[in-house]
């Protein structure tokens, strides 16, 4: 069982820049099939990919709505991977959740290819 601990959230302006941090109680860092991915979920809405990144090479997707502004890197000794999110727009404030998993698909991946998750640190742009 992996245990995820999301922090970073919190309340910014727009034009700010957060960045979030998930640190995982175990990490694949040999398995080349294992991904960390951050996900957010709008009220009412669906969780949607924001961007993963494979923890055994540095393949890495940004999802389109956050291209040219949030970046995701890992420190695999720190069993942890960074969201940094700058040029923050209203429409980013949603609740934002680490997810472990990993598949046969390349990135991205669904989230039922997810199969642990923190509980979520939530960003406001305002």
């Amino acid at each position: 069982h992996v245990q995820l601990v999301e922090s970073g959230g919190g309340s910014v302006q727009p034009g700010g820049s957060l960045t979030l941090t998930c640190t995982a109680s175990t990490f694949s860092a040999a398995d080349g099939r294992h991904s960390v991915a951050w996900f957010r979920q709008f009220p009412g809405k669906e969780r949607e990919g924001v961007a993963e990144i494979l923890t055994a090479s540095n393949v890495a997707y940004i999802g389109v709505p956050v291209r040219g502004r949030f970046t995701i890197s890992r420190d695999n000794a720190r069993k942890t991977v960074y969201l940094q999110m700058r040029n923050l727009k209203p429409e980013d404030t949603g609740m934002y959740y680490c997810a472990s998993g990993g598949g046969f698909r390349p990135l991205p991946r669904p989230p039922a290819d997810y199969s642990y998750w923190g509980q979520g640190t939530q960003v406001t742009v305002s």
